[in-house]
């Protein structure tokens, strides 16, 4: 049975550049991937997808007939989608790799507050073995703010989705050093996070609320990669393989031979 991948984040965090990368290590390992374009919205893709979207609704043509704004279209493609997810479903499993990766579009309310999006991944994805990567542009996040609100947008679609997620810092190439073992510490010691929030006086919480809070936020594994290097691949795949696999490397069992 394969591997489900879905590539989950905010609009211009790497997702696109992200899952053309990690078919291109894991082809180069000698397995198998698959990737499924799953944003009807999508102009250009780095990548040549095994499965697009847009052969069964274009979220332009969409916008176009019905006289919507771009998030209007997106939404409504997504339903329409669903009303087409046999078919679409029909030509995911046609395919045999080890692995699928699913591109998702960057409105993250398509998947952390509406029906639709949990309603076409759980039908695409049945009882097979998932996990989900939520990537967080990494040259936002050096504000310590922002990285407290994509880790609240972390949590919020882990809720919603309830795949097992880890949580991917992009970019990592373009954050000099000192910034990025910031990052790195904050993410590591809560509390520190807490202590470095700009106007603390203004938030519901007290620092140390905040902190008992992150505790529970960074419960998830954080992995920081570069697309461009593709420096800390290795380590995402390691993380995946924990979460898909228990650890164990993918294999496919030869069969019994006959004697």
């Amino acid at each position: 049975m394969p591997y489900y991948i879905v590539v989950l984040g905010t609009a211009g965090s790497g997702k696109t550049t992200l899952s053309g990368s990690l078919r291109e290590y894991l082809e180069d390992h000698s397995l198998d991937a698959a990737i499924v374009n799953l944003d009807p919205a999508v102009e250009k893709l780095p990548y040549d997808p095994d499965v697009d979207v847009r052969d069964y609704v274009d979220a332009r043509e969409v916008m176009e007939k019905y006289g919507l704004g771009p998030n209007g279209a997106l939404i409504a493609s997504m339903d329409m989608l669903a009303l087409k997810i046999n078919d679409l479903r029909e030509e995911i499993e046609g395919l045999r790799p080890n692995y699928f990766i699913i591109d998702t579009p960057g409105q993250m309310e398509v998947f952390a507050f509406r029906e639709t999006g949990p309603i076409i991944l759980n039908s695409i994805i049945g009882d097979n073995r998932r996990a989900s990567l939520f990537l967080i542009d990494g040259l936002q996040v050096v504000n310590p703010n922002n990285l407290l609100s994509s880790l609240l947008l972390s949590a919020s679609v882990h809720a919603r989705l309830a795949y097992p997620q880890i949580n991917v810092v992009t970019k990592t190439d373009l954050i000099p050093g000192d910034e990025l073992d910031k990052i790195g510490e904050y993410l590591e010691d809560p509390y520190s996070l807490a202590e470095a929030l700009d106007s603390p006086g203004y938030l519901i919480w007290s620092k140390d609320e905040i902190g008992l809070l992150l505790e529970k936020l960074m419960l998830f594994d954080v992995v920081k990669v570069s697309n461009v290097s593709g420096e800390g691949l290795d380590e995402l795949y390691a993380a995946l393989q924990r979460v898909l696999a228990g650890g164990e490397d993918y294999y496919t069992e030869e069969p019994n031979p006959v004697l």
